[in-house]
């Protein structure tokens, strides 16, 4: 039997400590642990259910970056990237290093983050709830068992959720904090159980690393063809990510955090984290197929205590129910988490306000332009006081995860797509007919549709008009699909609403794009709709 315990303990992170160590547990103990201590329960076919309390996703407001010699010049800072004083991560650190002492119990699990072995980090993860430690080995990439012995991390993640911050002491704002230090390699996590907080770090990590060496780190989902054709899916939560990268006719790489090096394009994780609120069988089988599986983690989903049946389609822990599961699970998934470099990039959005067409193919300017923006809208419910479509913009379709400034992601996407001729695509997958509340969600197999014309090349033999809002081009009739939907316009019983919705968005999308006009070139800028055009555009299709 191969010895788990690395011959580096905790002692080499500063840790004493007097608990009990469960070093490097694969899944079955875990769970047992998990549920023998209370933390969670299982399910009637196998995954164990768990509650996240009060933190049912990320505490983006509790997120901050030590400002250090190695952070000052190199990190974006400000909405995503809040500073944290040299002198109060210390004082935190201090903190958490006493409330390990204390501690009857710890779960570590050496990983690596990245499926590349000449890109990945090696990262330790502290945790004091055994779940917690499920989940994170579950997301990350699982060394063999024989290179457990000699694992010696590169990074440290200590995820304490009873730790309570003083923001006076700590220079944070609440009882919840994540501060990263990358000069002194450590991550804290404490004062929330979301487990979502630990693996974000990991890729915020990544996207902090990986530019220096040339890679573009990536916020995407992607798959391989079967003419070994790899797909790129850049999306915001709800907009379709997870769900149309689990395609049964493709290979799958991974569902989130993904790396573009010269060679091949590498999930991050070794599992995904899907939303499983009002998850369909019918509509994402493999996807919910996980639900009925030992080792699959799901937070904040409702369970008949009796029957433990599971009710996915109860919000009322939260809307952002999630599962963590490995991407095993997924039957037709890649085996190495790798593919070749990319042939087709996809950028999801769900235009709550039905404006954007189901798909448009966009020159690299625009695709970068795309990329910038991150663009996607919140829709009534989602969020407490959202009553009508609200615009998100979400740069690199992951703002809260690059420490970098947009450009630097920009103009590594621009590059890569320019040397490799890789075709661009905008999808959108929120609304037809009208705004949300008046027109319908886009037909998942419409989408679909789309999409394998988009990957098979296909599509690229249709004829296209170009938008007269955004310039980009849209196909008039592609085989299978109603070919009403290509044209947003046509779909909307009042079009002089249209034309006041579709300028509104236009100028949504240019407001937002002024922080980065002085940051890209000319041909990136005229990807900007003007008000001109705006104008002209109107009077062309009244």
């Amino acid at each position: 039997m191969l010895n788990r315990v690395p011959q580096q303990g905790l002692e080499a992170q500063g840790i004493r400590t007097n608990a009990e160590l469960f070093w490097n547990l694969t899944m079955a103990p875990l769970v047992e642990q998990a549920v023998s201590r209370g933390e969670g329960l299982l399910a009637k076919d196998g995954p164990i259910v768990v509650k996240t309390g009060r933190h049912t996703g990320r505490s983006a407001q509790d997120r901050f970056i030590v400002r250090d010699a190695v952070s000052e010049n190199s990190v974006w800072w400000g909405k995503s990237n809040k500073p944290m004083d040299e002198r109060a991560f210390d004082r935190l650190h201090e903190d958490f290093l006493e409330a390990l002492a204390d501690k009857p119990t710890l779960f570590v699990a050496d990983l690596h983050g990245g499926s590349q072995p000449e890109h990945r980090v090696k990262v330790r993860v502290i945790n004091e709830l055994a779940w917690q430690n499920l989940f994170i080995r579950t997301m990350l990439v699982r060394p063999e068992a024989a290179e457990l012995a000699n694992f010696v991390p590169d990074y440290t993640i200590i995820d304490l959720p009873s730790f309570k911050a003083d923001p006076e002491r700590h220079g944070c704002r609440s009882e919840t904090v994540i501060a990263i230090n990358l000069s002194k390699k450590l991550i804290l996590i404490g004062g929330t159980e979301y487990g979502g907080e630990m693996k974000k770090s990991v890729f915020g990590l990544l996207n902090f690393l990986l530019p220096e060496q040339g890679i573009m780190p990536m916020h995407c989902s992607a798959n391989i063809g079967p003419n070994g054709d790899t797909a790129v899916f850049f999306g915001l939560s709800g907009t379709g990510k997870t769900t149309l990268s689990a395609d049964p006719s493709r290979t799958l790489i991974g569902d989130d955090e993904h790396g573009w090096s010269d060679t091949a394009v590498f999930n991050f994780e070794g599992g995904c984290y899907a939303k499983m609120i009002r998850l369909s069988a019918e509509a994402e089988p493999e996807i919910h197929a996980t639900t009925r599986r030992f080792g699959t983690v799901l937070e904040n989903v409702v369970m008949d205590p009796e029957t433990r049946e599971l009710d996915l389609n109860d919000n009322s822990l939260a809307e952002n129910s999630r599962g963590a599961y490995p991407i095993e699970f997924i039957p037709n998934s890649s085996e190495r988490n790798m593919g070749p470099v990319p042939q087709n990039i996809v950028m999801l959005t769900a235009d709550a306000f039905g404006v954007l067409p189901p798909i448009a193919r966009l020159t690299p300017d625009q695709a970068m332009f795309h990329f910038l923006s991150g663009y996607t809208a919140k829709v009534a419910g989602t969020e407490i006081g959202v009553t009508e479509p609200e615009a998100t913009f979400s740069t690199c379709f992951g703002a809260p995860f690059m420490p970098r400034h947009p450009s630097v992601y920009g103009n590594l996407l621009k590059e890569r797509i320019a040397r490799g001729g890789v075709s661009c695509w905008l999808v959108n997958t929120g609304w037809t007919g009208g705004k949300y509340g008046t027109g319908k969600r886009m037909p998942i197999k419409a989408t679909r549709a789309l999409l394998n014309a988009a990957l098979d090349g296909s599509l690229n033999d249709a004829e296209f008009r170009k938008d007269p809002y955004f310039g980009f081009e849209v196909p008039v009739a592609v085989p299978g699909v109603d070919s009403a939907i290509l044209d947003p316009r046509s779909t909307w019983a009042d079009r002089q609403e249209f034309d006041t919705t579709a300028a509104k968005l236009v100028d949504l999308f240019c407001d937002n794009f002024e922080q980065f006009a002085e940051h890209v070139d000319e041909g990136v800028r005229s990807c900007r709709p003007q008000v001109g055009q705006r104008q002209d555009a109107a009077a062309t299709v009244a």
